[in-house]
């Protein structure tokens, strides 16, 4: 967690030097204003694909789409006041909110969408991992602790009834599910149907949804959220709904013709393959639910956060001001 934190903020001291301003103007056109819209390479991206192939336009705005490798990086753009709106996992934007930057959740973009996988015959149920290992992508991120609360539910404790493994990235952690070398695995979308798709004798333990349900959560756990600026919402009201519009489009459309999707994600390099995208895509949870409305699952999930490690949100359960109000 603290290398996260410092690797962040490491970057942040040298985030003046990107592009994408807040107030920048467009390339030669007197009077237009850059408005950029940060997306991340792989699945958190697919649900806004259609803006890369055909981005809004809004009066007095160049609007472009920039995708990263990473959410680190989208991170910084903000730390360093340098993006109007950018995808980022629910952690991590309450955490730049704690910083004291004028962060707002305009809406969840992503649901869960984690499998519980196995090869073992002897796992049928989450009782059954008592004394097993469970390879978890992403120590510290929203499985991590989605999991944890499930384990809890269950009389189960991390770390001494069942260990989690963090070592394995998401692709590498499909390709040990399929070659065997990984028995038990917790991984999103579209690396689960990846794994289920490689190895004939890999299923799935239970659904992950209704368990977090179960251990107390209000409805869905938000995997990703479109985050804006908070300066720039309240400067620019118009531009802000003419893009939660749009990216609302994008997804609706993503979720009817993920054939179609998956061609876009692999044409402007998004990082997945079009079969993989469109496989996956009726798996994958994109939604668009204004951050009103998502507020109380949302607040559900980032108390877990709270009470596991405080500090992966910056110390404090997010202010009123935290969630964007705009329809």
């Amino acid at each position: 967690m603290k290398a996260g934190l410092r690797k962040i903020a490491a970057l942040a001291a040298l985030g003046l030097i990107f592009g994408g301003g807040l107030h920048a103007r467009g390339r030669g056109e007197p009077g237009i204003s850059d408005l950029t819209v940060y997306s991340v390479r792989g699945p958190s991206g697919v649900g806004l694909a259609r803006l890369f192939e055909e981005p809004p336009e809004i009066d007095g705005f160049n609007v472009r789409m920039e995708a990263l490798a990473h959410f680190d990086l989208i991170a910084v753009r903000f730390i360093a006041g340098g993006a109007n709106f950018g995808v980022l996992p629910p952690n991590v934007a309450a955490r730049i909110a704690a910083s004291g930057r004028d962060i707002r959740v305009a809406a969840v973009i992503g649901t869960g969408m984690l499998s519980l996988l196995t090869s073992d015959p002897d796992v049928a149920s989450v009782a059954d991992l008592r004394g097993r290992t469970v390879e978890v992508a992403g120590q510290g991120s929203t499985p991590d602790f989605v999991f944890r609360r499930i384990l809890s539910y269950h009389g189960l404790e991390a770390g001494t009834d069942v260990t989690l493994g963090f070592a394995l990235a998401l692709p590498e952690l499909a390709q040990t599910l399929i070659a065997g070398l990984t028995p038990t695995a917790l991984l999103p979308e579209p690396f689960a149907s990846m794994a289920l798709a490689g190895r004939p004798d890999l299923r799935q333990v239970a659904d992950i949804q209704e368990l977090w349900a179960a251990a107390g959560g209000q409805r869905d756990y938000p995997m990703t959220l479109l985050v804006v600026d908070g300066a720039f919402a309240d400067a620019n009201p118009a531009a802000v709904a003419a893009v939660l519009s749009a990216a609302r489009a994008s997804i609706e459309w993503v979720n009817s013709d993920p054939a179609a999707a998956g061609a876009l994600v692999e044409r402007h390099g998004l990082g997945l393959s079009a079969p993989v995208v469109s496989a996956s895509v009726p798996r994958s949870n994109f939604v668009f639910i204004p951050a009103t409305d998502a507020r109380p699952s949302l607040e559900a999930l980032l108390q877990v956060f709270y009470d596991y490690a405080p500090s992966a949100i910056g110390g404090a359960m997010p202010a009123d001001s935290f969630f964007l109000r705009w329809e």
